[in-house]
């Protein structure tokens, strides 16, 4: 799913979902489904078009309308596309293929101003970390230069309805869409290297 749905590439038809973060989303989960069997359901909804402000606490709404109809779902993926300043470009280049750098992102629920977020709890923050620390490894192996340093910050950012809830920031506003789309080939075998203890590789 997408917290910010509304999120697009540098050559994006901002009329057109499928050449923006929602596009990106579904190809990754075509991959995740005919290469590596999983079942995967990609939530088409859209929490920030009118503005981010409460996107979170919107998407946390379908998020559990999903589960509530799906209980046994294990992994819970927010995909994002990140902001950078306008001449930072993302790409490595694996294979001949230019790819989107892409970055794991986790909410700590801790700031040094606040402490601990009471109103804010995860039990899973250890889970989504090592989830994360993991797939970074296995891209560092497999990928090298393709990842960017995993980034922690204070607050939940919805990853708190499962032990592995993952929020991915793939490219940025530079990017291409086919940067982008590239990128989704090694960050679905990352994926399934870590849940399923393989990779294609």
């Amino acid at each position: 799913y997408h917290t910010h749905s509304q999120e697009a590439y540098a050559d994006s038809d901002k009329n057109e979902a499928s050449t923006t973060i929602m596009g990106v989303g579904e190809y990754l989960s075509e991959i995740l489904r005919k290469e590596y069997g999983f079942n995967v359901i990609h939530h088409l909804g859209m929490y920030d078009v009118e503005s981010r402000d409460y996107a979170y606490s919107n998407a946390a709404v379908g998020v559990e309308e999903v589960l509530a109809k799906n209980p046994t779902i294990e992994v819970i993926i927010d995909l994002h596309r990140d902001e950078v300043k306008s001449g930072t470009k993302l790409v490595t280049n694996i294979d001949g293929k230019d790819m989107a750098k892409f970055m794991f992102f986790n909410g700590l629920c801790y700031t040094t101003q606040l402490g601990k977020l009471k109103n804010l709890p995860n039990d899973y923050i250890q889970e989504n970390i090592a989830t994360a620390f993991q797939m970074q490894l296995a891209c560092k192996e497999y990928y090298p230069g393709l990842t960017r340093k995993t980034y922690l910050k204070g607050y939940r950012y919805n990853l708190h309805y499962r032990p592995k809830c993952i929020l991915v920031e793939l490219g940025a506003q530079t990017n291409t869409v086919e940067e982008a789309m590239n990128s989704c080939v090694p960050l679905a075998d990352a994926i399934a290297g870590v849940l399923l203890g393989t990779t294609r590789q």
